[in-house]
C-alpha cells in the first residue's frame, strides 16, 4: 500500500486524537525499524489506549483492506514489526496497565504494553514470581513477549512465555473480540487457541489483555560462573553438571570472541587465558539452595576451571549476570553491522553445532560470536561484519550455512526470536509445503484479507 486517502487519515485522527495519531514522516520513521535494523516507512502510527479503539480500528482496516503492523517496544531482531509494503503501525505502549494480581489464583492480568520487568517487580512485592526473562526484559513488553513466544535465560527450568499464558483477549480483523483460555491452570476443552495466538507474531489478531500464570517466589537464588581455557572443556563441564542431576534455572555459555568483546567494554574477572565461560543460576529454599550450590561447585571444581566465582542473592549475583547482558552491545566492537540469529539444536548436539559454527567462521573469515542458552540448546549466533567494506555477502553466506547446520543436526531455525522478515526466506527448509499450507489456512480463518502483519512468520 502506497498511501492513505484523506478520508482514511481523518478517520485515524478522529479515533486517535492528538499525538496518538502520527502522520508526518519525521514523526513516524522511528516506528519503521526494530533492533534488527531492517526498515520500511509507515504510512501512519496510531497509539490506542483502550480495547474499544482497537475494535474500531480493526473494523475500519478490515473494511478498507489496510495492513496493520502491531508493535511493542521494537526489541525483536527479525523485522517482526517492520511495516514492509506500507500500512499502519499500531503501538501497544499506551496500553500499559497491570489490571490485576491475584495471589489466590496465582494469576496476573495485564495489557500488552506492560514492561515485563515492571510486572516481575510488582508480583515480587507480593511474594510471587513470573519466570520468563528475555534478555530485553527491562524494556520489552508482555505483549511483545507473547507475540514472539519469548524465551530467556530461565527457560531451562521454567520454560518459555507460552508456558505462562493462561488466557487472552484479542480483537480479530473486522472488530470481533474473542477470549481464549481463562484463569485456570488446566484447561482441556476445545482447541488451544491461546497456544495458537502465542508466538503468532501479530499475524492473526491484536491482543489486548493477557492472563498470566504466576508461581511462588523462590526463597533464595545463587549463581556460579566458571571459566575454562578451552570451549570443549566448558561444554564437557556443562554435561557433567546435568549428569550429576542438577537442574539449574539457567545455564549460559560465552565463547572466546564474546569474552574479547566484553573485555573491551568492561573489566572482566577471569584470567587472560580463559577461552569460554559458563554461568549458572539456581533457586529454591535457602537451606536446600546452599546444598545445591555446594554440589554444583564440587562438580565444576572437578572439571579444572581456570576461574570460579559464586554469589548468593541478587546483589552478589548481579555482577556476574551484568556481563552476560552486556554481550549484545559489546558485540559491535567487532564490526559495525550484525546478523543476529538464534538456532536451537538437541541438547546432545550442541558440541557439534559449536564446532560447525567455528568451521564456518574460519572458512568465511568473519567474527562469529556464539553464546546463549546452553541448557536448552538455544545458541545465539552473532555474525559481525562491515557492509561498507563489502562483507555483507559473506555474512549472508555464513547465516545460510549456520541455519543449514542447525537443521542438519535436527534443530530449528529459531528458538525464541521468531521468523519475522529476516528468516521468512528460510522457513520452507524446516516446514514442509503441506504444513505451511495449513498455517496459511488458519490465517485465512482469522484474517481473510491478510491485513495483520503481512509477509511475516510463515
Amino acid at each position: 500500500m502506497k498511501h492513505l486517502t484523506s478520508s482514511q487519515k481523518k478517520f485515524l485522527k478522529d479515533l486517535f486524537p492528538g499525538d496518538a495519531c502520527l502522520l508526518k514522516p519525521e514523526e513516524t520513521l522511528v516506528f519503521g525499524t526494530d533492533a534488527g535494523r531492517m526498515f520500511a516507512p509507515p504510512l501512519a502510527v496510531v497509539r490506542p489506549e483502550s480495547q474499544s479503539q482497537v475494535v474500531e480500528l480493526l473494523g475500519f482496516a478490515h473494511k478498507e483492506k489496510i495492513p496493520l503492523f502491531p508493535r511493542a517496544a521494537g526489541t525483536n531482531v527479525v523485522g517482526d514489526c517492520v511495516p514492509q509494503g506500507g500500512g499502519i503501525v499500531v503501538s501497544t505502549l499506551l496500553m500499559n496497565k497491570i489490571l490485576e494480581v491475584d495471589p489466590k489464583d496465582f494469576v496476573a492480568v495485564t495489557q500488552p504494553g506492560v514492561v515485563t520487568h515492571e510486572l516481575q517487580c510488582r508480583v515480587r512485592e507480593m511474594g510471587l514470581f513470573y519466570p520468563p526473562d528475555p534478555a530485553s526484559v527491562r524494556i520489552s513488553t508482555i505483549g511483545g513477549n507473547v507475540s514472539t513466544n519469548a524465551g530467556g535465560m530461565r527457560a531451562v527450568k521454567y520454560g518459555v512465555t507460552r508456558d505462562f499464558v493462561l488466557g487472552l483477549t484479542a480483537v480479530l480483523p473486522g472488530g470481533d473480540v474473542i477470549q481464549t483460555g481463562g484463569r485456570t491452570h488446566k484447561n482441556a476443552v476445545g482447541l488451544d487457541l491461546t497456544g495458537l495466538l502465542v508466538g503468532s507474531e501479530g499475524t492473526l489478531a491484536f491482543i489486548t489483555e493477557i492472563i498470566l500464570k504466576l508461581l511462588p517466589l523462590p526463597q533464595a537464588t545463587g549463581s556460579v560462573m566458571a571459566g575454562y581455557d578451552a570451549l570443549e572443556t566448558a561444554l564437557f563441564a556443562a554435561d557433567k553438571v546435568f549428569a550429576a542431576g542438577i537442574l539449574p534455572v539457567a545455564c549460559e555459555i560465552m565463547d572466546e570472541g564474546t569474552l574479547k568483546c566484553l573485555a573491551e567494554v568492561k573489566k572482566t574477572p577471569w584470567p587472560d587465558k580463559t577461552r569460554a565461560v559458563l554461568l549458572f543460576k539456581l533457586d529454591g529454599g535457602t537451606d536446600a539452595l546452599r546444598k545445591d550450590m555446594d554440589r554444583l561447585a564440587h562438580v565444576l571444581k572437578n572439571t579444572d576451571p581456570a576461574y570460579l566465582a559464586e554469589g548468593f542473592g541478587e546483589e552478589r549475583e548481579e555482577p556476574l549476570w551484568e556481563l552476560r547482558r552486556l554481550v549484545n552491545p559489546a558485540s559491535f566492537r567487532l564490526g559495525p553491522d550484525k546478523l543476529s540469529d538464534d538456532v536451537t539444536v538437541p541438547r546432545g548436539r550442541v558440541r557439534d553445532a559449536v564446532s560447525g559454527i567455528r568451521k564456518i567462521q574460519e572458512k568465511l573469515g568473519l567474527p562469529i560470536l556464539t553464546f546463549g542458552h546452553l541448557g536448552d540448546g538455544n545458541l545465539h549466533v552473532n555474525i559481525m561484519y562491515d557492509a561498507g567494506a563489502g562483507e555483507k555477502d559473506r555474512a549472508l553466506a555464513a547465516k545460510d550455512e549456520i541455519l543449514g547446520l542447525a537443521l542438519g543436526l535436527g534443530g530449528t531455525l529459531s528458538g525464541e526470536h521468531g521468523v519475522g522478515l529476516a528468516k521468512a526466506p528460510y522457513v520452507d527448509r524446516q516446514i514442509g509445503p503441506r504444513e505451511r499450507g495449513l498455517m496459511r489456512s488458519v490465517k485465512q480463518c482469522f484474517d481473510p484479507h491478510g491485513i495483520m502483519n503481512p509477509g511475516k512468520a510463515y
